[in-house]
This record gives C-alpha cells, sequence and structure tokens, in this order.
C-alpha cells in the first residue's frame, strides 16, 4: 500500500537524558535523529528539555548553563537537514523560557515557549521561567503542525486548542511528565480527548528514566482525531516510535479569522511511499509497572551518579530481600553486595533466609557480626547510661544506685538504637572504603511514622522502598516471585516483620497492623484527610490519634532521609513540605509543648 500525498511519517523520540551533561544529551539527540532518517521519518519529535535533562532546577540560574544549552541547540540545528526536528531546551530572551525548537533544512524555522508554568507537588517552574505569549504553527510538506509543551496540553481552552482552531492538523505536545501509580490512565484521557476536541491528530511524546527522586515512564503516544490510538511506545524503555499519519484523512475545520503567527517551512507534501503503521505496545498495568518503575529509578539513580556497585545490609526480612532484588535486576546481581550483620538478637532462621535470599539473587554477602562493637558501646556508656552526667560539661562517673537510692535505668530505645547505628557504620565503612552507592531499605510506613533510626538504617545514598507501604512491599515481593522463582524465600514472606533489636520484638508491639496502618497512612500523608474524615470512613479512632501524631512529629527524620523513587501521588520530599517546628495538631488535640517522644525507634 503507498501512501496519499497527505501522510506524514513521524517520529517519537522516547529518551533517557541526563541533567546537566549537555553535551552528552546533544550527541544522543543527533544519534536517534540519524535513526528517525535512515526510517524516513519526516519529523522527529523529543521531549520536554531533552537537552538539558528534566527538571535541571538551579542550574537554570546559572547564565554559562543557559549559554551552553544555547550552543548545543546549534549542533542540533545543523543535524536537522532532509527532515524537521523538535526538541526541547531553555531559550532566552529578556528572560528565559522552557521552549521547544522548530528546526528544518538546517535552520531553526521557529520556537514555542510554553505558557502553562505548572508549580504544584514536585513542579516549580514559575521560580524559573517567563511565561510564553505565542502560539505559532509550522507549515512542514503540506501539513500545518502545532507544537507545545507540557502542561499546555491539559488545559481545554488553551495553547492546543488555540492551534486547532487556527487550523492546525499535527498536534505535537513535548513532555517530561513524571510517573506515580495510577497517572498514565489519567494523562491518556486528556491527551485523547485533546485529539478529539481538536478534529486533529496527537503527537505526545515523554522522556524515560529516573532523576534523582523522579521516574519518567515514557509511554509515548499518537491519537488520531477520533481518539483511536495509532502508535503507543512501551512503559519505561527507549523506544524510538515511528509511523505515518495520513493527515488528509481528517475532518476539515472552520478557520477563525484571526490573525496568529504561520511559519511556511515547505508546502510540497512528500511523494508517496510504501505505508509505515506504528507499533502500539500494551503499557505495563498494577505490580508489574510498580516493579519497573522503581527498578527504572534506582538504575538510573546509580549509574548517573557515578556508581558501579551497591552495598545493602541483609537482615531475614522482606524489605532488605526486596531491596537487593530490585538492586540486582536494575544493575545486575554482581553489582549488589549483602552484607550479614547479626546481632545478639538476631534469629537462626533470619540468617537462614538472608543468606537463601542471596544464593537464589546470585548477589555477594559478606558477613560483620556487631556484637563486639555492641558489648564496646555497652561498656562505654554504661557509666553514663547507669547514672545522671555530672556538671562542667564531661560525663563524670556515675554515683552507684546505693548512693542514689534508685535503681539504674531499664534498658529501652536507646540501647536499642545502639545496634542500628552500628550497622549504619559498616555499611558505610564499605562503602566508603570500595566506592559502593549504600541502599537504605526503609518503607514508606516506617518512615512515615518514624518507626526508623536515624545514623542507623536510615544512613545511605538511596532509598530504594521510600514510597511504598508495607503492605505495597508484600506485593511486590509476590510479583517479583511469579517471574522466575521464588528468589524471595517463602518464610520471609510469611514471618511477622521485626526490628529485632531486642528479643522477641514484633514490629506490632509498636504499631498498628499493617493493614491497618497503611490506610491511614495514605488518608492522612498523601489525601489531607482529616482526624473526623478518617473517623468517619471506619478507623478506629485511637489508632487513627497515634497515627497522626507519629507521623507529625518525624518529620525531623524525613528531612534528613536519602532520596528515593517517587511512585505514589505524594512522596515525602518534594510533594510533602512540612514545617519541622510545628504546633498545629491535626488530630485536634492542641499541640502546648513538645510531645513526648515514645515510638520505640525515636531517633
Amino acid at each position: 500500500m503507498e501512501t496519499s500525498p497527505r501522510v506524514i511519517r513521524v517520529a517519537l523520540a522516547q529518551i533517557n537524558t541526563v541533567v546537566g551533561d549537555l553535551t552528552g544529551n546533544a550527541d544522543r539527540i543527533l544519534e536517534w535523529i540519524g535513526d528517525a532518517r535512515s526510517q524516513g521519518a519526516d519529523l522527529v519529535v523529543f521531549p520536554e528539555l531533552s537537552l538539558t535533562g528534566y527538571p535541571p532546577e538551579d542550574l537554570l540560574l546559572k547564565p554559562s548553563f543557559i549559554r551552553d544549552n544555547l550552543r548545543q541547540l546549534e549542533r542540533v540545528v545543523a543535524a536537522s537537514q532532509g527532515l524537521a526536528v523538535v526538541v526541547g531546551f531553555v531559550d532566552m530572551d529578556t528572560d528565559i523560557y522552557n521552549a521547544a525548537a522548530f528546526a528544518a533544512g538546517g535552520e531553526l524555522q521557529g520556537v514555542y515557549h510554553k505558557y502553562y508554568l505548572p508549580n504544584y507537588g514536585v513542579f516549580d517552574e514559575e521560580r524559573y521561567f517567563q511565561r510564553g505569549q505565542r502560539a505559532p504553527i509550522f507549515v512542514y510538506q503540506g501539513v500545518r503542525i502545532g507544537v507545545t509543551v507540557c502542561e499546555d496540553a491539559w488545559y481545554p481552552s488553551g495553547p492546543v486548542s488555540i492551534q486547532a482552531l487556527h487550523g492546525a492538523e499535527l498536534l505535537v505536545n513535548i513532555n517530561g511528565s513524571p510517573y506515580y501509580h495510577g497517572k498514565r490512565d489519567v494523562r491518556e484521557t486528556m491527551i485523547r480527548t485533546r485529539a478529539m476536541d481538536s478534529r486533529a491528530f496527537m503527537a505526545w511524546v515523554n522522556t524515560v528514566g529516573g532523576q534523582d527522586e523522579l521516574v519518567f515512564d515514557g509511554n509515548s503516544v499518537m491519537f488520531g482525531p477520533e481518539g483511536q490510538v495509532i502508535a503507543h511506545a512501551p512503559s519505561f524503555e527507549e523506544t524510538l516510535l515511528v509511523g505515518d499519519l495520513d493527515v488528509g484523512s481528517a475532518q476539515e475545520r472552520q478557520h477563525l479569522e484571526m490573525q496568529f503567527s504561520e511559519v511556511v517551512v515547505s508546502e510540497k507534501p512528500r511523494a508517496a511511499r510504501r505505508w509505515l503503521r506504528a507499533p502500539i505496545a500494551e503499557p505495563l498495568e498494577g505490580p508489574e509497572e510498580i516493579y519497573a518503575a522503581v527498578v527504572s529509578g534506582t538504575r538510573d539513580y546509580v549509574r548517573k551518579n557515578g556508581f558501579a556497585k551497591t552495598v545493602l545490609g541483609l537482615s531475614g526480612g522482606i524489605d532488605s530481600a526486596l531491596t537487593a532484588a530490585i538492586a540486582a535486576d536494575a544493575l545486575g546481581a554482581q553489582n549488589v553486595i549483602g552484607v550479614l550483620l547479626p546481632s545478639r538478637f538476631t534469629s537462626a532462621e533470619n540468617l537462614e533466609d538472608a543468606a537463601e535470599c542471596a544464593e537464589a539473587l546470585g548477589i555477594q554477602l559478606l558477613e560483620v557480626p556487631i556484637e563486639p562493637a555492641h558489648r564496646a558501646y555497652e561498656e562505654m556508656l554504661r557509666p553514663v547510661f547507669d547514672g545522671a552526667p555530672g556538671g562542667g560539661g564531661r560525663a563524670q562517673a556515675a554515683p552507684s544506685t546505693a548512693d542514689r537510692g534508685v535503681l539504674p535505668p531499664q534498658p529501652g530505645v536507646a540501647e536499642e538504637n545502639i545496634q542500628p547505628r552500628i550497622r549504619g557504620n559498616i555499611l558505610m565503612a564499605l562503602s566508603n572504603k570500595y566506592g559502593y552507592l549504600l541502599l537504605t531499605t526503609g518503607n514508606k510506613s516506617e518512615i512515615a511514622t518514624g518507626y526508623c533510626t536515624l545514623y542507623g538504617d536510615m544512613a545511605g545514598g538511596f532509598a530504594v522502598l521510600k514510597d511504598l507501604f508495607k503492605t505495597q512491599v508484600y506485593e511486590l515481593s509476590r510479583y517479583r516471585n511469579s517471574i522466575d522463582g521464588k528468589v524471595i524465600p517463602g518464610r520471609i514472606l510469611e514471618k511477622p516483620p521485626s526490628a529485632e533489636l531486642r528479643a522477641d520484638q514484633k514490629d506490632t508491639d509498636s504499631l498498628p497492623p499493617y493493614e491497618l496502618l497503611d490506610p491511614i497512612l495514605k488518608a492522612y500523608v498523601e489525601d489531607d484527610r482529616s482526624y473526623e474524615e478518617m473517623v468517619a470512613a471506619g478507623h478506629d479512632p485511637a489508632t487513627v490519634t497515634r497515627v497522626i501524631q507519629l507521623v507529625d512529629r518525624s518529620e525531623y527524620k524525613r528531612r534528613q532521609a536519602p532520596p528515593g523513587v517517587k511512585i505514589t501521588p505524594r512522596a515525602f520530599g518534594r510533594d510533602r513540605r512540612m514545617p519541622l517546628t510545628n504546633r498545629y495538631a491535626a488530630d485536634g488535640h492542641a499541640k502546648r509543648s513538645r510531645p513526648t517522644r515514645k515510638s520505640t525507634r525515636d531517633n
């Protein structure tokens, strides 16, 4: 089948860039332009800010960064021989703009400046950019093409609709749209709606890969004027999505008699050729999607920051087992080192499970018992833990219990937390000695409630499970076992979770069962539900009060936690910014003084 003259072959370049690597990003863009040209593309489209990487944050405040990005743009423009190129970059005029360049014939034909600047959640574009004022239409090979950037497509009466009203037949929208679970369906419904409302073809390209806490899922897509899917890229994979669009099939529209910016590049259509049907990949769903997101975010954080290997503590529990599995899948088993750090409270069962998990994954396993250091700390601290410190700013020998007439304080949280801090010290020593990146293994349930130890199990460079609730950890572990056998031993999935900082300890000694805790955490942390709303939803009032208090007083810990992959709509960090000094009581009880800290893992 040959194409009619009203066909344009579009290539969406779903690429993984690196923030700040201007030369490397430009090199990659040039390589993909060559690939698009070899497949006969008339137009190749790259994601938002693909020259700089997304998001560049305060690099945008450096004038040299802006100038260097413009120099790299010149290289891309020069490569636009025989096809048109749309690429995201930072433009500079009287201010700086989040921009899309339209290049063809080796020349810059025009520039579009993003109009809607998101300033919510993880976005703060109004801090950096000025809003654009023009909505040009580019005529290329006789096809009228409108170009916009990301947020511009989310508004029904925004630049996309203006370009459509002025006759745009192909609407190109370039994106750096971060992932969270459930977003793709909402996003694709919006894109489909824009195509149908505009009676035009819609080509939507997204970046892919990880950048600090953010991960981008790709899922680039082309829709027809009837809302039909014409092409769909895979999730979390780089790909060049190429296919023909029969623009002549779009319905004729009434064009408003309004003045607008039109850039005529070439009005002559391309000669007829064999039709190229674009592939339609099936997007990932459910646990498979979430697992791919965490693997992608972990892989890119490690590699883009120059690390070859990672290290983590293996406890025989589910969190460290899943973290090890994700790391092995992201980096290769040969690049993951697990470390057993047994104490007097570590069960033989947990040691066996950790070893079995390491063997199933094929990762290296070391063992460093912490008992000698634990005993040394106890001896060193006994004089001050058994009695009150003396005056003069130095701890003096403690008086005997007979002198004080009281019994010495019983071992408690401070003694327990010595153990994770010893472990953190050992793991950081291995990181320091061999250049490994230390992965922490805490989950969102623990980080939310403060059930973790500062400078202990929180110590590290990247928190793989940071935005996954404990119940999701179990779900993903079962999913991972479904792929190629039980890399996570069944006993790990079945036994009650425990920090093992004292004899017979269980998480439920300090926290509600996770199946009760996690829905409350989601309601309070992600959905901003009030105490009254959560109780009205059927949650136990005393449990709700306890959870709110745990979350509120643990903010100081979260400020000191390493970054981790964003999976939910409201992740700790960029998404949720609470004051450290805060007397507002969400449970309805006024905070009149510093709250008493009672969590078993406080500090």
